[in-house]
């Protein structure tokens, strides 16, 4: 082979190894089955938008992390790897500090999210449900399932226990069919996600499963997790450790089976201990989301939320440790930093139209510097296929009891979260 052939060639191979190297593998989720994660060292890492929403304040839109310390401020925990992440005050709406926080991602089952703040007020608690063969036929292959067959009845209750504790896409299915169908379903989240001013979210399937040109972001479910929180049945269901699920039979004679929640901060279990004060919400994995979390804790009457999206760390249970890092950061830094944005209110509450700029616009003052940033704004590539939820497992930690109601209180169109949070099940 002539020398002009031999270096044509390898140039050629050099131009595609990259390509090959990111190619996704098919779209998996597996919610229930946990396995070690490992760092791919040799993908390329993806890099963040140049251009990205600017709601909730012009910091939120820029890449890399945001962060304003002042005296006393604890540093930012070094151990972070997520694409994105938000970390922030629950009850006032302030933005602790942020990563690429209008990224827009791959969810996941976090999406889970948005369909139980959208439909859980639609579908009383007490309605049962026959299943037909038609409700189960489009869930996607290799989903999380909670057990659900057709020719047998479901209460909704039933089913929201499936969809929080089990992540089962097939709970979901039966409850889009119950709202008239996955059309329509998607089109009604789409509306309240826009509502909520979760401009950088598209929905294309109601359970997370992937799907193409399916996005949320870190900003995005956090600011849905908010919504969801204000609503008694979200809390309870999100917050709870193990029920008992309907199995084969009828009436009095129908058997039951246990299922456990999937979010490992909540139940402890494959080597993490419950994360001290919290209280849900929901977790996810698929082979192209990565792993994705989205958690409110309480400590000392501070209540927080945080998101993490796709960690690469190699980490065993990443996104939960990251998670739990970021929480842990919060609480000692609330009252020490000065926030970077805010978690805008709905638009129905807040009389503004966007609350900042849409999605995938340039920040409002492009030719600052950013306040602070503590990583470059090269995002990482989570690894493929990777689980982060947990097993059936029982008597592993305990759960965090909702009690007592969340109001919200419109004052000069501030949206806040007036709380009385968890109390610890005796």
């Amino acid at each position: 082979m002539s020398a002009l052939k031999k270096s044509v060639l390898t140039a050629t191979a050099a131009a595609l190894l990259p390509l090959v190297l990111v190619a996704p593998a098919s779209a998996t989720t597996h919610d229930d089955k946990p396995k070690g994660t490992s760092k791919s060292k040799t993908r390329k890492q993806p890099n963040p938008p140049a251009a990205m929403s600017t709601v909730g304040g012009p910091l939120l839109g820029r890449s890399g992390t945001q962060v304003r310390l002042g005296a006393g401020a604890p540093v930012l925990p070094e151990e972070l790897s997520g694409r994105s992440w938000i970390v922030a005050d629950a009850e006032s709406g302030d933005v602790l500090a942020s990563h690429n926080a209008h990224w827009r991602l791959p969810p996941a089952s976090t999406l889970k999210m948005l369909f139980a703040d959208t439909l859980l007020p639609k579908l009383p608690k007490a309605t049962t449900h026959e299943v037909a063969p038609e409700d189960l036929e489009n869930v996607g292959p290799g989903s999380s399932l909670v057990g659900v067959k057709e020719n047998l009845s479901y209460s909704v209750h039933d089913l929201w226990l499936g969809v929080f504790l089990r992540s089962g896409n097939d709970a979901v299915h039966v409850l889009s069919a119950m709202n008239g169908g996955i059309d329509k379903t998607v089109a009604d989240m789409q509306a309240h996600a826009e509502e909520l001013q979760a401009l950088d979210t598209q929905v294309v399937s109601p359970d997370g499963y992937d799907a193409s040109g399916q996005v949320s972001s870190a900003y995005d479910l956090t600011l849905i997790a908010r919504s969801g929180m204000q609503k008694k049945d979200f809390r309870e269901y999100a917050s709870t450790v193990s029920a008992e699920f309907p199995g084969e039979g009828e009436g009095e004679k129908r058997e039951t089976f246990e299922i456990q929640n999937t979010n490992r901060l909540l139940t402890g279990d494959y080597g993490m201990d419950p994360y001290k004060g919290v209280a849900g919400i929901k977790n996810g994995s698929t082979t192209h989301a990565g792993a994705t979390f989205t958690g409110v804790a309480e400590r000392k009457g501070k209540v927080l939320l945080v998101t993490v999206m796709n960690p690469d760390s190699g980490e065993d249970n990443a996104v939960y440790k990251e998670a739990g890092r970021l929480l842990d950061w919060g609480f000692e830094a609330a009252g020490k930093v000065t926030p970077v944005g805010e978690l805008v209110a709905p638009r129905s509450t807040s009389g503004a139209d966007t609350g900042g700029a849409g999605p995938h616009q340039e920040s409002d003052d492009p030719g600052s510097e950013p306040v602070a940033a503590a990583k470059d704004g090269a995002g990482t590539e989570g690894a493929e296929g990777r689980e982060d939820t947990a097993g059936a497992s029982g008597g592993m930690g305990a759960a965090l009891a909702i009690t007592g109601g969340v109001l919200v209180v419109l004052a000069a169109g501030v949206f806040v979260v007036n709380r009385r949070w968890p109390s610890r099940r005796p």
